[in-house]
């Protein structure tokens, strides 16, 4: 593997990130090739049409994704010269790499770098979450969020052999360690001050909520993509989605979890917004 990305790790890719001249981010498909190990550009065209071919069945537009343009190599030591490349968004990456050789650790590394990322940005674009001007609102929308996708990767998890309670809390820990450093959710209550009564999720902001958010989404993918079985496999991909979490939060320059402040319980913020006859919001499962 990469000596420079074992060093770096997910870093890799925000190495390679360029910003065009009207700010936008972007990436180079012949950067991501070489990022992702294909020995030649030609062997990597193939997963840019297949990642094109999903843009196109996930209802985007291929061209505000995926833009064909020419750059310069270098060609020993002074000798330059034009080829094709394509200016990918971080969409596009994300699709790049659920197509890519899934035999690479550093394509699942690259999958999992990209589906943070990506989720980040679908829940600040999604029109619902958009639409909120608060504080209040967005944390009991992204609860209500978490309540459902910890069903759903509760199920997951039974699927991969994750049976009993004490199993799942154990599951459940290995997820939180990832993500908060070690801490699991004895050391977070004692972290943040709250009662073993209290609810983690309850007291959590919206920047926290979302965290966890994707933390639980990529680790439900994860385990039904790789078919993942038994309980230590399952709560070693728990764990390693919650680091990943957690790297790429330090990446984007943001304050670790476990040091974001404590909230009012999320029961209190969800009375106080039913009692705006003008709101409607859905309980919480």
């Amino acid at each position: 593997m990469n000596k420079e990305l074992q060093r770096n790790d997910l870093s890799i890719f925000e190495q390679i990130r360029k910003i065009d001249s009207s700010g936008n981010e972007y990436w180079s498909a012949r950067d991501l090739a070489k990022a992702l190990e294909y020995s030649e550009y030609r062997h990597f065209m193939p997963v840019i049409e297949r990642a094109k071919d999903a843009c196109k069945n996930s209802g985007q537009r291929i061209e505000d994704h995926f833009e064909d343009i020419l750059e310069m190599i270098t060609l020993g030591k002074t000798a330059q010269r034009e080829v094709d490349s394509v200016k990918l968004s971080r969409y596009a990456c994300y699709l790049v790499v659920q197509n890519a050789d899934p035999g690479k650790e550093v394509v699942a590394l690259g999958q999992t770098y990209f589906a943070v990322q990506t989720r980040l940005q679908e829940i600040q674009q999604m029109d619902e979450y958009s639409r909120l001007s608060s504080e209040d609102e967005k944390r009991l929308f992204l609860r209500n969020e978490m309540a459902k996708h910890n069903t759903q990767l509760a199920a997951a998890a039974k699927d991969a052999g994750v049976i009993e309670p004490r199993d799942y809390a154990i599951f459940q820990n290995h997820g939180y360690k990832g993500l908060y450093g070690g801490l699991d959710a004895k050391g977070i209550h004692q972290r943040k001050g709250l009662k073993k009564s209290q609810n983690i999720l309850d007291h959590m902001g919206s920047t926290e909520l979302a965290a966890n958010l994707f933390r639980a989404t990529q680790t439900e993918e994860k385990l039904r993509r790789e078919k993942i079985k038994g309980k230590a496999k399952a709560n070693q991909a728990h764990y390693y989605v919650g680091r990943k979490v957690r790297k790429t939060i330090e990446e984007l320059g943001g304050t670790m979890p476990e040091n974001l402040p404590v909230e009012d319980s999320i029961k209190k913020v969800e009375r106080k917004l039913n009692a705006k006859p003008k709101k409607s919001l859905k309980d919480k499962k």
